[in-house]
């Protein structure tokens, strides 16, 4: 894992306060939320999918999945998801623990706009059983992401 790797790009920026540390796992987003004590939403998901030019990661929020339609007219292909042990092969990060930050080179971030306008957010840090609280302009200038609309609401069952 590369949690000292998040630490160390955190610790570098003067933001190491930032990151929270749970004695629960954080590897879904309603666990994290319970963790944080904050409404899915504001839980951001990293995403990691595999692409003709590459792999990427999608932070988006809690309460929204990737719409397969709009990924295919941005990237011009079908979402693939890494599977198992690729996640860390790709990125650099466990499954539940996938972050923005810290990425192994090649590796390009987006942001959707699900995020984009909320106080606070908390993607991962690198760990099953942590998070980061940014606000969503942080999360941009940190990771350098571009931000895209490929997201739509999770409807309620």
């Amino acid at each position: 894992m590369r949690v000292q790797e998040v630490k160390d790009f955190f610790a570098s920026r003067g933001l190491a306060n930032r990151i929270l540390t749970f004695s629960q796992s954080s590897a879904t987003v309603e666990l994290a939320a319970r963790a944080v004590g904050c409404p899915p939403q504001y839980i951001v998901k990293t995403l990691a999918f595999k692409t003709k030019t590459g792999p990427i990661v999608i932070c988006a929020a809690g309460n929204v999945r990737v719409d397969n339609q709009k990924f295919k007219a941005f990237f011009g292909e079908k979402a693939v998801f890494p599977h198992g042990e690729d996640v860390e092969l790709l990125t650099g990060h466990p499954a539940g623990g996938v972050c923005p930050f810290a990425l192994l080179p090649g590796v390009r971030v987006y942001l959707d706009e699900s995020i984009r306008n909320f106080e606070q957010v908390y993607p991962a840090a690198g760990a099953p059983d942590n998070a980061v609280r940014l606000s969503p302009q942080e999360l941009q200038k940190l990771t350098g992401g571009e931000w895209i609309n490929i997201c739509k609401l999770i409807p309620f069952e």
